[in-house]
């Protein structure tokens, strides 16, 4: 059975196709191409999988696909590896109405996305996630990116695919770690907007962690349907979108600062919900049963609750470089409650710093 939601952007707007082995449907796909040629990104480790099917549904089906197979690692989402596909792309003569199809996870997805946006101005493209993480967030809303030493995700464009197919096999063959660090997107929704869905995941916690699939359709599809909202209101993240952000400022300045791909990207987002979590508490909004409770399902699902100590002076230099930053202000995404979140200013850098001190260790 296949859930299919809608990503409402007008002349823009995109399913989102959500199944169990639909990865090499060839027919989800062909109707959104172009050409009769596409080119699928993917890395080491996804291509052993799972390319070998999505080649030979696409070439059944007339497509001729050709492969680009990057290394695996939040390290390698640099300028280096992108110009890989540039390589690719144009040795193979892809034009504009050629379609990149991402395989792989967020680290694809925001590279091969980027991709998209520059080759000719614009290709086409479509992503099929293949972890958790990519599946509820990365996948859905266009933002696409690579790392910079200074900061993550810094160099990159809003740019919407034409497709996703969320295929709820590949977390069959996803790794422990990587099924946890995709949880906290899951919860983020929750917590900012979802209060009914947080209840849900604190009742299902252990169904979702035994891969139960019905309760990861759940899971998938709920989340899906929480970003596809924000998104049509907000695309390019001048208002409500900012709020997808819990966890990611304090999370950001983990991954930068410890060196990319020593923290998973969910780990880190994690620790820095429960340092905002904690900043929130001293501010007077939420109080010590939530804080408990938004601890208490991190820990349950076996993800950090607690950042490594770099120090406060380090967050907040990295800090300093976040999107969200405005005429030199930094603007966090706090909780008011559970399932409600706002972006604000009203943090000083010495309350930042208690947190950071009370939640690093």
């Amino acid at each position: 059975m296949i859930q299919t939601l809608n990503v409402a952007l007008g002349e823009r707007s995109y399913p989102i196709h959500i199944g169990c082995g639909i990865l090499s449907d060839a027919g989800l796909i062909t109707p959104h191409l172009k050409q009769k040629k596409v080119v699928v990104v993917t890395n080491t480790t996804v291509a052993p999988l799972y390319l070998a099917a999505l080649q030979g549904a696409l070439e059944q089906a007339g497509v001729a696909a050709l492969p680009v197979i990057l290394p695996d690692g939040e390290q390698y989402k640099t300028w280096e590896t992108l110009n890989q596909i540039f390589d690719a792309l144009l040795g193979s003569h892809s034009e504009r109405g050629t379609t990149l199809i991402a395989l792989g996870g967020g680290v694809i997805g925001d590279m091969g996305g980027f991709a998209a946006a520059c080759y000719q101005r614009g290709m086409p493209f479509i992503q099929m996630p293949t972890t958790l993480l990519s599946q509820v967030d990365s996948s859905v809303g266009g933002k696409t990116a690579i790392n910079h030493p200074l900061g993550k995700n810094m160099i990159g464009a809003f740019y919407q695919p034409r497709l996703v197919v969320a295929d709820l096999s590949t977390l069959d063959t996803l790794p422990d770690r990587e099924l946890k660090a995709g949880m906290a997107e899951v919860i983020k929704y929750g917590l900012i907007r979802d209060p009914e869905f947080f209840s849900w995941l604190e009742a299902n916690v252990d169904r979702l962690m035994g891969r139960d699939k019905t309760a990861l359709a759940y899971a998938v599809a709920r989340s899906c349907a929480n970003k596809a909202e924000v998104v049509a209101a907000d695309e390019r993240e001048s208002g409500e979108r900012a709020l997808l952000n819990l966890g990611h400022t304090f999370g950001h300045a983990i991954e930068t600062g410890l060196g990319y791909g020593e923290w998973l990207h969910g780990e880190a987002v994690a620790a820095g919900t429960l340092i905002a979590a904690e900043l929130s508490l001293r501010l007077g909004w939420l109080d010590d049963k939530a804080l408990q409770r938004v601890e208490g399902i991190f820990a349950r699902v076996g993800l950090p609750v607690t950042g490594p100590r770099l120090g406060v002076a380090c967050y907040l230099e990295l800090m300093s470089h976040d999107k969200k930053v405005v005429d030199g202000k930094l603007r966090l995404v706090l909780l008011q409650s559970i399932g409600r979140a706002v972006v604000s200013e009203a943090a000083s850098d010495q309350l930042i710093g208690a947190a950071i001190e009370a939640r690093c260790t």
